[in-house]
């Protein structure tokens, strides 16, 4: 296996930084380096790349619109963004325009490894802090963006209200009904959805995208299966 890679920040430093330490993985090709998302799209005209590590912030073309081109290219790349906490607007947008992993910059190398090989095999990874972020942004969604045709009408209902950040407890006493059947609405949403936990359930409703919610205890257990 070799994963052809590129890396996008125009931060001089952490760009070369992150070429000198995932290139030193055996598995990973650095194909490129980039300080703009216009300049990766040029270079995509010409080749190709599996996966791209894509800065949010950044002058002429930035992450959220080199996203969306790719997307309107119909470019089969996959892209891990790695942001910062000041960044809360940008996760959202980066999500819906098919970001497959949303890390923070601060993440120990092996960690960013791990996500580009699991992003490769097309799995999406999203940091729980990531997620706390965006579920404060999603309490101000009106609606979520998955296919309810899916689900029976009591199980939407349970999706809705675990994106809510409700307890099953919660959950119960607004559908009036036990706790038990809750749980048994829940087995079933992960066994319609291939999701593990509730997490997971929420970010699904909001962006219609299945996506691994992993905290660093959960990369060690998936690497030492």
């Amino acid at each position: 296996m070799c994963i052809k890679v590129a890396i996008v920040d125009d931060d001089d430093l952490i760009r070369e930084s992150l070429k000198i330490i995932v290139g030193s993985n055996e598995d990973i090709d650095i194909k490129g380096t980039f300080k703009n998302g216009q300049e990766l799209l040029k270079y995509l005209e010409g080749s190709y790349l599996d996966v791209v590590l894509m800065d949010i912030r950044m002058p002429i073309l930035n992450g959220v619109e080199t996203l969306a081109e790719m997307r309107r290219r119909d470019c089969k790349t996959k892209v891990i963004v790695l942001t910062t906490f000041d960044e809360d607007e940008y996760i959202e947008k980066s999500l819906n325009q098919g970001a497959i992993g949303y890390l923070l910059k601060n993440t120990t190398p092996d960690k960013i490894i791990d996500t580009i090989k699991m992003a490769y095999n097309g799995i999406s990874v999203i940091q729980e802090d990531i997620l706390k972020r965006y579920k404060e942004i999603g309490q101000s969604t009106p609606k979520g963006k998955i296919d309810k045709s899916l689900f029976t009408d009591r199980e939407y209902e349970v999706i809705v209200g675990i994106s809510q950040g409700l307890s099953n407890k919660e959950i119960s006493k607004k559908l009036f009904i036990s706790e038990g059947t809750v749980k048994n609405y829940i087995t079933s949403i992960l066994n319609k959805t291939d999701l593990k936990h509730r997490t997971q359930i929420a970010v699904y409703y909001y962006t219609g995208e299945r996506i691994w919610l992993l905290s660093y205890r959960e990369y060690d257990l998936f690497y030492s299966l």
